[in-house]
């Protein structure tokens, strides 16, 4: 009874934290600046663009999809979608993405019948699914166009090479060891139970489809402004895309514009960049926020209904509902 109490002012916290954090999303944007940037942009690169970014947000997803099979919980498509996308298009914004998009994937999914525990090794399982994705690509980029990476490093061609695909050894080597190890595996005072090989390939998959996603759409928007290759756009990007998960900075503000400029100098890519961030960041900001709201409209129905329900029966001497997630 105490926590339905508490339910309406529960939900209006969140609903309040999500108007300020949305509201200070916004304010990283100069509205003129990116309308100026899309009124450049044709339909069909603009159109390309979303696409690459749904695709992205698809494919995360998987990462929970994976992740629910992981901890041998079984639960609907519609609702493992509902709750990634709610937690990182609003995770990818206020910075320090594992836990504001954990805290979000903790609300939904303690309310589907998973424990506290569940949801750590579900938020670690999807960690490890983004270094794998970042490990991947990244790679790839760095072995197929070295002189970029060799630019910004210092480092000879040769050696950018090396790293490139001594780096592809550790995704390959984390499914190597699903298969050998079956159980749990202990790195230094931590312990972590092994995937089932199928969803250690899943994670090298959808972690590198993601990845790859994302760089697709930052090609888009860069072909607005200069005709370069995927692979060094996508070397730019990853380069960016660690510094901005080690700065812990909201969205990568700042980080990914100055590598990108720095590593791609060429004539109007900050406009570029700035649909690429209407496109990725901005446009999915409100729709999981309202999605967020409107679940949580709904679980407060839900309760509601459920408390009447139990009145009812206990009026009538009947036995209590139990309480359903």
């Amino acid at each position: 009874m105490t926590l339905r109490r508490w339910a309406p002012w529960i939900t209006l916290a969140i609903t309040l934290v999500i108007v300020v954090m949305l509201s200070r999303a916004l304010r990283r944007y100069d509205l003129h600046e990116v309308l100026e940037a899309l009124r450049t942009v044709s339909f069909k690169r603009l159109g390309l663009a979303v696409a690459c970014v749904a695709g992205s947000y698809f494919s995360l997803t998987l990462f929970d999809t994976l992740a629910t099979r992981y901890v041998r919980r079984r639960l609907p498509y519609r609702k493992i979608a509902l709750a990634s996308f709610c937690a990182l298009s609003i995770g990818h914004n206020v910075g320090l993405a594992a836990f504001s998009s954990g805290a979000i994937r903790y609300r939904f999914y303690s309310r589907w019948g998973l424990s506290a525990q569940e949801i750590g090794k579900l938020i670690v399982f999807c960690a490890i699914t983004v270094g794998l994705g970042l490990l991947t690509l990244g790679s790839l980029a760095w072995t197929l166009q070295p002189d970029l990476a060799a630019e910004m490093t210092g480092l000879p061609v040769p050696v950018v090479r090396a790293v490139g695909l001594l780096a592809l050894t550790l995704p390959v080597g984390w499914v190597g060891l699903a298969f050998v190890v079956r159980r749990r595996l202990r790195v230094w005072r931590w312990y972590v139970d092994m995937p089932t090989p199928r969803l250690a390939a899943g994670q090298l998959l959808v972690g590198t489809m993601n990845f790859a996603f994302v760089a697709a759409a930052l090609h888009q928007a860069v072909l607005t402004a200069a005709p370069i290759g995927y692979f060094e756009v996508a070397a730019a990007y990853i380069i960016g895309n660690t510094a901005a998960i080690i700065s812990h900075v909201p969205g990568g503000l700042g980080v990914i514009e100055v590598l990108v400029m720095y590593l791609l100098p060429q004539a109007n890519l900050l406009a570029a960049v700035l649909l690429f961030r209407a496109v990725y960041y901005l446009l999915p900001l409100p729709l999981g926020a309202l999605c967020l709201i409107f679940a949580e409209l709904h679980f407060r129905r839900c309760d509601r209904a459920r408390s009447r329900l139990a009145e009812r029966r206990e009026s009538f001497g009947g036995p209590a509902a139990p309480a359903r997630r």
